[in-house]
């Protein structure tokens, strides 16, 4: 992929990953095919600030877990109403960082 490319894409997508995932990302991209890259420009990442925004609302509920693809732990959630509030508590410092990992987990599955 062309250096060009590669470099727009990180300036728009960095939001979506932890930093400390964005060099692998870049050299991954680097190394990909013209076929490839078309496939990665394509994903649909999820926003980690809307992930947080629907914990905060609808945590207790497990609909942020839902949102990020954790479908069992947002059965749990909603099974146990956000493990009494403390789950649901817990997940708003954590939510964001689950969702950029889960885009990681995204982007590695379709390019590797």
């Amino acid at each position: 992929m062309d250096a060009q490319k590669v470099d727009m894409f990180m300036m728009m997508n960095s939001k979506y990953f932890e930093s400390y995932h964005l060099n692998s990302v870049r050299e991954k991209l680097l190394s990909l095919d013209e076929s490839k890259s078309s496939i990665v420009h394509s994903l649909q990442f999820k926003e980690p600030t809307t992930a947080l925004i629907i914990s905060i609302f609808g945590g207790a509920y497990g609909i942020d877990r839902f949102y990020i693809g954790d479908t069992g732990m947002g059965v749990g959630k909603l099974l146990t109403c956000g493990g009494l509030g403390i789950w649901a508590i817990i997940d708003w410092f954590m939510i964001q960082g689950a969702t950029r990992e889960k885009n990681m987990q995204m982007f590695q599955n379709t390019v590797y």
